[in-house]
């Protein structure tokens, strides 16, 4: 007597399995970007905070502030280079094995900030170093964001790529909270002068501990579905992905860089720029947007899974649209609200910056942008373009917003018509893109 074979069943363990490596990409992807983004944004935090008058101490106030932003956006200009060197090797050798280097690379440059002794110790080679480790910082998180985005992408359910892969921008939010509540924790608990002498360094340090965990998560993942299917068997693997990348789709580079305006401003203006302008123009305390800067994220924790729902439900781009059209109209009321000290309405319009309109944004960037090349070409496209973007819009927006306030002779008006402009030119773009 025989028996009956179910023809399902291998269908059944197919979806099974299938489930099981999008949620660890998903997963993967998540905890990464906590560990890259908390390193990343720490650094803006302190370097409103500390790094002008510990690393610049020389020059005229005014001038420190520009010179600590200045190498906030040094970062931001080595991500590009990060993108193209991971990128290359992602499309080459899988996702997986780049995205562990990242975290590693990361976690390390970060912690030897923590112990990096400043100008009054070692002269000039302080904010040398200091630029030295923070071009690191780019370099790592450069190659993070397109090998998080794909792995959770090419793994994830055809119909819910927006929502699993949310998880990338999610981790931002996480990281934020983290690096802007242990900031906040330590400027309550010290004195101004125990937090500048070694307080500041704790946060730093304490890197150390997310990146083994970090690692840990990572190293139960799968290489992505899509990757292992079209590029591994397949034999796809392009020479130069960057280069074909370019010969394919060279608008596509162009697209990213516009569509990220909004999203860069957005955040950068409220969480690195208003920090500064509050406390130093406006005699505001710097608790308040410490107390901001954790609000903002914990709420997109909810926020971008919600609308990359919503995107995959009712279309990716008119989620986009309606979160650039946001920060056009938010830009003015939010600067208005800081000029009239309103602790009320700064919160609700930062909110509508940081929470509704970038959170709208950056819920359907994963597979907008990755979808937009090949997959042997994928990494280097997406990652590349996305970083680049980086550098345009987000990089220097702090440091250009400090020097519009000094030309205008301390008034907001040019920020607010350059955080409205970005938006807007992010709403005409997308409103020019094929609805996919």
């Amino acid at each position: 007597m025989t028996s009956a074979v179910n023809p399902t069943d291998s269908s059944l363990r197919r979806v099974a399995t299938d489930k099981s490596r999008a949620r660890k990409a998903a997963l993967g992807s998540f905890v990464g970007a906590v560990v890259d983004w908390y390193d990343f944004l720490l650094y803006g935090i302190v370097a409103a905070l500390i790094f002008n008058t510990e690393f610049f101490p020389k020059v005229s106030p005014a001038m420190g502030t520009l010179a600590a932003f200045a190498t906030f956006g040094v970062g931001f200009l080595f991500r590009p280079l990060g993108g193209f060197i991971f990128g290359h090797y992602g499309d080459k050798l899988g996702r997986k094995r780049m995205l562990v280097l990242t975290v590693i690379m990361m976690g390390l440059s970060t912690a030897a900030i923590g112990f990096l002794p400043t100008f009054m110790s070692i002269g000039w080679w302080a904010p040398a170093l200091l630029v030295l480790l923070r071009a690191i910082q780019g370099f790592a998180v450069g190659g993070e964001w397109g090998g998080a985005a794909l792995m959770a992408v090419e793994s994830a359910p055809e119909n819910k790529k927006a929502f699993y892969s949310s998880g990338v921008q999610v981790g931002y939010g996480v990281g934020l909270v983290l690096s802007t509540g242990i900031v906040s924790i330590l400027t309550s608990a010290l004195s101004n002068d125990a937090f500048r002498s070694w307080g500041w360094r704790v946060p730093f340090v304490f890197s150390v501990v997310l990146v083994l965990i970090g690692l840990w998560v990572r190293s139960s993942m799968e290489e992505s579905k899509e990757f292992v299917e079209k590029v591994e068997r397949g034999n796809r693997r392009a020479r130069l992905p960057i280069f074909d990348a370019l010969r394919e789709n060279p608008k596509a580079f162009l697209l990213i860089i516009a569509l990220r305006l909004a999203e860069l401003f957005t955040m950068y203006i409220v969480t690195a720029f208003a920090l500064s302008y509050s406390t130093s123009a406006l005699g505001m305390s710097r608790q308040l947007f410490l107390n901001i800067g954790l609000l903002v994220g914990a709420v997109s924790i909810v926020t971008i899974p919600l609308f990359a729902l919503a995107a995959d439900r009712f279309g990716r781009r008119r989620v986009y649209m309606a979160g650039a059209i946001i920060g056009t109209l938010s830009a003015v009321p939010f600067f208005l609200a800081l000029e009239a000290r309103s602790v009320f309405w700064i919160v609700v319009f930062a909110v509508m910056l940081a929470n509704v309109a970038h959170d709208m944004l950056v819920s359907v960037q994963q597979p907008m942008f990755t979808e937009l090349f090949g997959a042997e070409m994928r990494y280097s496209g997406a990652g590349v373009g996305y970083q680049f973007a980086s550098v345009v819009g987000g990089g220097f927006t702090p440091f250009i917003a400090v020097a519009l306030v000094n030309m205008a002779g301390g008034s907001w008006h040019p920020v607010a018509a350059y955080l409205a402009i970005g938006c807007l030119i992010s709403v005409l773009v997308a409103w020019r893109m094929k609805t996919r």
